[in-house]
């Protein structure tokens, strides 16, 4: 429903937004009444000190709750440094980080990213020897993992990582994940193909719960024996399915080195 607005806080001191949220009902008048240590508290109370109360005006309105929660964000990504929010909000991770204007980000400033894959071979549900044979990566058995596997987009570069061994490869998505059961590959059915994960037909009808099969050409393959791997070195480990490494420049760099591949090359 189309209940939702979005709302500011302004100092009628100085008059700059010193808060913004989003809500529905009397929601925007219900930090008036918090007695918390906040930031946002302490400064209503300096306000109130001075005879005053804090502006409160509706910016946007009549919004979806998805909608006023990506409006919210739009405006804490622009004020963020100069806000009394605790938090960045939703879609934090779709927004570019603060103070990064000087810079170019892959996923940003380029078309594609670069991302880290864990391959993730517990339950048998994923295999290596099955990626690289039949060339695709997959995630699912739950909506977050399989929210992770629709996060990659055509022409991204996954660096895929195998517990407890290292780095196995890197690949370029050829097609954005779908569930397992639409999957083909040479012609066949990824299911009747022969692969080794005898999990991956679990929950197939279900498009909430069944894996998730995106393709994927390898550009440089190792089988398990031979992963890239330096102990203690602190390169970048994630049990996430699926994790930028912008910001991660050590690990790009051994990356680099270790499968000869200049990975800001392969992205537009």
């Amino acid at each position: 429903m189309n209940d939702y607005y979005v709302y500011v806080y302004i100092d009628p001191r100085n008059f700059e937004d010193f808060y913004y949220g989003k809500g529905k009902g009397s929601r925007k008048s219900a930090h008036l009444s918090d007695d918390s240590d906040s930031e946002k508290s302490r400064r209503i109370v300096q306000i109130r000190k001075a005879g005053l109360e804090p502006i409160i005006r509706v910016i946007a309105r009549n919004l979806t709750e998805h909608d006023a929660l990506l409006v919210e964000k739009t405006l804490l990504w622009k004020l963020g440094r100069t806000l009394t929010n605790v938090s960045s909000g939703h879609y934090a991770d779709r927004f570019r980080p603060h103070n990064t204007l000087h810079q170019e980000l892959i996923g940003f400033d380029y078309r594609c990213g670069i991302y880290y894959y864990n391959v993730g071979e517990k339950g048998g549900h994923r295999n290596w020897d099955d990626y690289v044979e039949f060339g695709f990566i997959s995630g699912g058995q739950g909506h977050r993992w399989r929210d992770a596997m629709l996060g990659f987009n055509e022409g991204d570069i996954v660096v895929a990582y195998l517990a407890r061994h290292g780095f196995v490869g890197i690949g370029q998505i050829l097609a954005r994940a779908r569930p397992v059961r639409e999957v083909v590959i040479a012609g066949k059915p990824l299911l009747s193909s022969g692969i080794r994960s005898n999990g991956m037909n679990d929950n197939v009808e279900s498009d909430a719960d069944c894996e998730y099969v995106a393709t994927v050409d390898w550009l440089k393959t190792v089988d398990r024996k031979n992963a890239k791997w330096k102990p203690r070195s602190g390169l970048y480990t994630s049990q996430l399915v699926r994790a930028s490494l912008n910001g991660q420049p050590e690990t790009m760099k051994f990356l680099e080195q270790t499968f000869g591949i200049g990975l800001h090359n392969l992205v537009v």
